[in-house]
């Protein structure tokens, strides 16, 4: 049995006053509660030592490859003195001080999260003004912008939902009794689904096995609405690990992508250890750009990661051709091997480029 954590003690306590709960709600709590969750208190550790590995976390290469993408937003937008670049869910400023060390931009970051930004000031106080920090995306500057985000909408709140064979039913957590136990545990209890799924619900396939088990990530939508509604104009990069309809409700994939995660090791217990691990699912990109381009954006690009950094490294590759590699370059080819390759990060991942305004 799992160990009782702080998380899982507030919502035996929650459904003490409600039946049920549903999972989008447990997922926000476990992981963005501000003393116990699992993002909350502050950055994670990420990398060899800690949960998870990140473009990020492979080495400076990747700001820098995001810096020529900067400076190529730049040159398009007519070279405007006002440009800046932009980053949302920033962690503990790592990829925010390898741009800045790569292009001579100003930085606009944006976070919510007090104790992120004071992590943020202190690592990146050698920029001085050139960095500033808002706590929305309403609260951006009118400027000419490259806006980066890396692994933001695979964390955000999803709500379960299982097809009986003739209709889609939502998956809500409960608290059950255990036969011979005087505790409760959290389970799980099918129930009429919300009413805000109603729209989602619909555009999903009805030919799928009893049973089959799928996310439904409202947030990450009206998270797209609200990047295109910003006041800021210019190019949008978000990457992050996912799928296009067709394989995220491929017949096999019949428990969907919801996934704890723990010490670099996943499984599908994700009513346990909550705020102590970390919950993810992989994003819908169908949907993602759908709702993007319903909003206004412009699709420029679409691609795995690998295909699409791989383009952004040629002229820095060119460059190298003849040469014998030092150290310092040897150790930049291992960091691009990491970020392209397909059976590394290359496939996985997936980078949607967007153009808000005139570009």
């Amino acid at each position: 049995m799992s160990p009782v954590t702080p998380i899982s003690q507030i919502l035996f306590e929650k459904l003490g006053l409600t039946p049920r709960l549903s999972f989008a709600a447990v997922m926000e709590l476990a992981l963005y509660h501000a003393e116990h969750g699992y993002y909350g208190p502050g950055p994670r550790r990420i990398g060899r030592g800690g949960d998870f590995y990140t473009a990020v976390s492979v080495g400076p290469l990747y700001g820098r490859l995001l810096a020529d993408l900067a400076r190529q937003t730049w040159a398009d937008l007519g070279q405007p003195e006002s440009f800046c670049v932009i980053e949302q869910a920033a962690h503990d400023g790592q990829l925010a001080e390898d741009i800045l060390t790569a292009a001579d931009f100003d930085y606009v970051i944006v976070e919510p999260n007090p104790r992120y930004e004071a992590v943020q000031r202190e690592r990146l106080a050698a920029f001085g003004t050139r960095v500033t920090w808002v706590a929305s995306l309403a609260d951006l500057p009118a400027r000419p912008a490259l806006f980066v985000c890396n692994e933001l909408p695979d964390a955000m709140p999803v709500h379960l939902v299982q097809w009986d064979g003739t209709q889609w039913r939502e998956l809500f957590v409960v608290s059950q009794t255990v036969p011979g136990s005087q505790f409760p545990v959290l389970g799980w209890e099918a129930g009429d689904a919300s009413e805000e799924l109603r729209d989602e619900l619909a555009r999903l396939p009805d030919d799928l096995p009893e049973g089959y088990t799928t996310e439904i990530n409202l947030a990450a939508l009206q998270w797209m609405r609200e990047l295109a509604a910003a006041p800021f104009h210019g190019r949008i990069y978000i990457a992050d690990y996912g799928l296009d309809d067709e394989e995220l409700y491929s017949i096999e994939r019949t428990k969907g992508t919801l996934r704890r995660y723990y010490q670099h090791q996943t499984d599908d217990k994700v009513l346990e250890n909550l705020g102590e691990c970390d919950l993810t699912t992989h994003v819908n990109f169908t949907r993602l750009v759908e709702t993007a381009e319903e909003a206004g954006l412009k699709l420029r690009s679409y691609e795995h990661q690998g295909r699409y950094l791989g383009k952004m490294g040629l002229a820095w590759l060119a460059t190298l051709e003849g040469k014998r590699p030092d150290a310092g370059t040897q150790a930049l080819l291992r960091q691009f091997h990491s970020l392209t390759h397909p059976a590394m990060m290359g496939r996985s991942f997936r980078v949607v480029e967007m153009g808000k305004g005139t570009v």
